[in-house]
């Protein structure tokens, strides 16, 4: 059992132990500040003997990254890459160390072959929050086994550490696992190492700025800015008002590149999705690969993309160089790694092949010539996006009644009936029982009026065209709407396209007047409510649909409760975001007559 902790237990007479999580930067931090405060005339680092002139040399070109590839002496044919990051706990102490011009000793033994430690560390983020003394205390209450190689390399350290200059203040930056191995054998003498096996012909590369994400444990733009606030002596880097920034770089980019906005509700569920996934992996703060994979399943790939870019931002990093350049995968340096694939789409013209047949897109003769032609007396809808949207909106009244089914639905221990059919996911989660169980879904009685879809609450007044508009056929939802202007973006004679904030559709025609300047909705605080309540006021079924990033205020079922109603909230983040994007342009003609030349100016 670990001896308790307090302030002088890791200090053994001459030596005081700095036990790290390798390769983060927290650590990195807490090291620098030790090492800074002890002013050390030795500072032993747990690194390759070996290794030392090659490691040397790579933290003298720091911050450019380097990687040092030596051959695997277990297999030939292979070879091991060893990224040198500013990140890392050791690499910081050597390079502390050379601040202070200590003496500095690498005192890993090069023995073949050598123990993989896989124990894993808690989240090195609780730093910020414990403290670096806490973490190391609540480490070293649960101990675990070692086997005889793990002993020996032990051993092996304690005996270059017993070699140090006993009048000289020894700072021993070491592996938190190894810990407690080394003090236990820095307790006798130790005899020389056997069996020590230099590695030899080691080679110093420069990676390409492209792959650094891949290859590095902390991102390249985390340590960018670790790196600067070492530099200029600023306090420490908060890992997720990094990420906040990251995101934050990464929208504005993809904005430039695609033309394309996130909403609101888009980053409240990126931040409550990241944090899912990090919970997933026993983590207080998600990786780089999980920022990328929640940015691209919420937006789509060429968001993932902009991420993954933002975060490889590493500006002291050059293709030029005076070593050799290498653009390395993940896969080359780490183990067990994860895959993304992330498929941009991006227009690049000079690069598109045009069919000689297709007719350019039509242009103005001179500028404003398609504004002249708005008249203004008339507006109507283009009858293909009709047709697209009322689509839509049966999607979205079967969806809505499946989660209602489903929500309804009760599982049973299989005795004489099937019921609605065996219920495979309870079946197996139950499986050791070698019973069966059956479902009954409880049939839904009513059926899916009006339709509100709310894709911005519209905080920033951006959305100000307000229209009401009626079906002109009984196949055709009565719909109201806010929206950009259309006619701020004129793509044809008399032809607006606009941005939709939200919309309501309802079932059947001709008989909604106009929302937005009805008295009875005068109490809704935005256009989203204004819209909810047009919805159940003009439903003549017993559900209304309601989309969007949060769910109405309670007095909204109580209103809908005294019509009869009920409303069925369904989170915008459950949809498919390539289908909403579809939906969410719309184009105003100015008078019937567009229809017949608006195919030719609609894209």
């Amino acid at each position: 059992m670990a001896e308790p902790f307090d302030a002088a237990s890791l200090v053994r007479g001459h030596i005081t132990y700095l036990p790290v999580v390798p390769g983060r930067l927290e650590f990195a931090e807490a090291v620098r500040r030790a090492i800074l405060a002890a002013q050390p005339q030795v500072i032993a680092v747990e690194l390759p003997v070996s290794l030392e002139p090659a490691y040397r040399e790579a933290i003298e070109r720091l911050p450019r990254i380097t990687v040092l590839l030596y051959p695997d002496d277990q297999n030939e044919e292979q070879a091991i890459y060893v990224p040198v990051e500013p990140g890392d706990p050791f690499v910081e102490a050597v390079r502390s160390g050379l601040d202070l011009a200590a003496e500095v000793m690498f005192v890993e033994p090069d023995l073949a072959p050598k123990p993989h430690l896989a124990a894993p560390y808690p989240d090195a983020y609780s730093l910020r929050s414990i403290g670096y003394e806490k973490y190391v205390e609540m480490y070293r209450l649960h101990p675990r086994e070692y086997t005889g190689e793990e002993r020996r390399h032990a051993a092996a350290i304690a005996w270059k550490l017993q070699g140090a200059d006993p009048l000289a203040r020894v700072v021993v930056v070491i592996s938190l696992n190894l810990l407690e191995l080394v003090l236990e054998s820095m307790e006798v003498p130790q005899d020389a190492p056997e069996q020590e096996r230099p590695r030899q012909d080691v080679q110093l590369l420069n990676p390409h700025p492209d792959c650094l994400a891949e290859i590095l444990v902390e991102y390249p733009y985390l340590q960018h800015l670790y790196d600067e606030a070492r530099l200029s002596g600023e306090g420490p880097i908060d890992r997720r008002r990094t990420q906040l920034e990251v995101m934050r770089h990464a929208e504005k980019t993809y904005e430039e590149n695609t033309g394309d906005k996130l909403s609101h509700w888009q980053r409240r569920v990126l931040a409550r999705y990241t944090r899912n996934l990090a919970a997933m992996n026993s983590e207080l703060v998600a990786s780089v690969f999980d920022l990328a994979v929640a940015a691209r399943s919420i937006v789509d790939d060429n968001y993932g993309w902009e991420v993954w870019e933002s975060a490889n931002r590493y500006p002291a990093q050059s293709s030029e160089s005076d070593l050799e350049t290498v653009n390395l995968s993940g896969e080359e340096v780490w183990l067990n790694t994860r895959r993304i694939r992330l498929r941009r789409r991006l227009p690049n013209f000079k690069k598109r092949v045009r069919p000689s047949a297709l007719k350019r897109r039509k242009k103005e003769a001179y500028p404003g010539e398609w504004a002249e032609q708005i008249h203004g007396t008339a507006i109507c809808s283009y009858p293909p996006e009709d047709l697209v949207i009322e689509n839509y909106g049966r999607f979205l009244k079967k969806k809505a009644k499946s989660i209602l089914s489903e929500e309804r639905e009760r599982t049973y221990r299989f005795t004489t009936s099937l019921l609605d059919g065996i219920d495979l996911r309870e079946t197996v989660r139950n499986w050791h029982e070698k019973k069966i169980y059956v479902k009954q879904q409880e049939r839904i009685a009513g059926e899916v009026g009006s339709i509100v879809v709310i894709f911005d609450a519209d905080r920033d007044e951006r959305y100000r065209y307000l229209t009401t508009w009626l079906g002109e056929h009984q196949n055709e939802s009565d719909m109201a709407f806010y929206s950009t202007n259309p006619f701020d973006q004129v793509v044809g004679p008399g032809i607006g396209r606009a941005e939709y904030g939200g919309f309501l559709m309802s079932l059947p025609p001709r008989r909604m007047f106009d929302v937005w300047s009805d008295p009875d909705y005068e109490f809704a605080e935005t256009k989203a409510e204004r819209l909810l309540l047009a919805g159940i006021d003009y439903s003549v079924e017993r559900y209304t649909v309601y989309v969007a990033a949060r769910p109405p205020r309670s007095i909204f079922r109580s209103v809908a409760a005294r019509s009869g109603q009920q409303i069925l909230y369904i989170p915008i983040g459950q949809l498919s975001p390539t289908q909403l994007k579809k939906i969410r342009v719309v184009h105003v003609l100015d008078g019937y007559d567009k229809r017949e030349i608006a195919k030719g100016y609609i894209w």
